[in-house]
């Protein structure tokens, strides 16, 4: 029997839930456009065209970061946010929600494009960097300020403390965290709940069809402290459109680029494109199949059928690529479908390690 898909059907605009953002007064509509490509893979004029295209959908969501665009580089260094800013003074301010990042050490996993690579997560880098988004953003508040990865071996207080302050002073609405762990997640939570400041009503990991971790510790703890996950690539980089399947390497395709570049871009690409990731997308692409639907779209349909998930964080670099997307606006996936993916985690555990 072939697998049931339940959704209604309406006009777009009409389509697009929205859910609170953690403990805050924010609602956010339950698709977020992620930006990340706008300035490199992305030129402006088609940038405009795909948030022309999300705005007129209904969705009031956007993610910005000071490291934007990629992959970091010095020469383009908060392009992105330039680019979102002049596009948002075609729109009434007030009908968006703007979200971006200040950038984590540099000493670590990531070295940070902006500040000559010597960023940290302590006052004088926090303070800089909003200073500098604001102004690239041509914008008097950041709605979501986020801190795009942590340091484990600095202590929370000053970071929270610091954007405690940005808050009182109105510059920011609310703050998260990025890939951040169960561990530290708590500890900032301990670390304001001790200093009554400002907590984090929001934390952005990867979570995907392909990378489920997120559900072994942290869903429940967003669950129990009252935190929203804000997935980023629900769609595993792209690898759940089956684009690389078949050892394929389309052209301009990120991680046909990152392959070969060595360093941090190759253990990346191999994280995501390898044989058991592959392998999964394959069953997933017939399940979205038999449910009569883009691989994409069910990935991004079952990213939002989550309890702890407020807003998935989708990218795209063309305006081709938004319309799977859109298509799981009003999309509810039946239990037969939700069972046949859990299947797939289950006989091929943690394809991305």
């Amino acid at each position: 029997m072939p697998l049931v898909l339940a959704h209604k059907q309406k006009t777009l605009g009409e389509t697009m839930k929205h859910r609170r953002l953690g403990k805050s007064g924010i609602y956010v509509s339950d698709i977020c456009m992620g930006t990340m490509t706008f300035g490199s893979q992305t030129d402006e004029k088609e940038a405009f065209r795909i948030l022309d295209e999300c705005y007129d959908a209904g969705i009031n969501f956007y993610d910005a970061a000071e490291n934007y665009p990629v992959p970091p580089d010095p020469k383009w260094a908060g392009r992105t946010e330039e680019i979102v800013g002049r596009w948002m003074k075609t729109k009434d301010r007030d009908s968006l929600i703007i979200a971006t990042k200040v950038s984590g050490p540099s000493h670590g996993w990531i070295k940070s494009s902006q500040r000559a690579g010597m960023t940290a997560m302590d006052r004088h880098n926090i303070t800089r960097a909003v200073e500098a988004s604001l102004e690239r953003l041509d914008t008097d508040y950041i709605d979501l300020y986020q801190t795009h990865w942590p340091d484990h071996g600095t202590a929370y207080d000053e970071a929270m403390d610091t954007l405690d302050d940005l808050v009182r002073a109105g510059l920011v609405r609310i703050v998260g965290c990025s890939n951040e762990n169960a561990w530290g997640l708590m500890k900032s939570l301990a670390t304001s709940e001790r200093l009554g400041t400002v907590r984090h009503q929001t934390i952005q990991n990867n979570f995907s069809l392909n990378n489920r971790r997120f559900e072994d510790e942290l869903a429940n703890i967003c669950r129990k402290e009252g935190v929203s996950l804000i997935p980023y690539s629900p769609i595993a980089g792209g690898v759940l459109s089956g684009k690389y399947n078949g050892g394929a390497t389309p052209e301009g395709a990120r991680f046909s680029s990152y392959i070969n570049k060595g360093g941090r871009h190759t253990l990346m690409a191999q994280r995501f494109v390898n044989e058991k990731s592959l392998a999964a997308t394959e069953r997933y692409m017939a399940i979205a199949e038999e449910a009569g639907m883009s691989p994409v779209t069910l990935a991004t349909a079952w990213s939002k059928q989550h309890d702890f998930v407020a807003s998935t964080i989708v990218g795209v670099s063309t305006l081709e690529q938004v319309a799977p997307i859109l298509a799981a606006a009003d999309m509810v996936l039946s239990d037969d479908v939700m069972k046949a993916c859990d299947q797939v985690s289950k006989d091929i555990l943690y394809p991305m390690g």
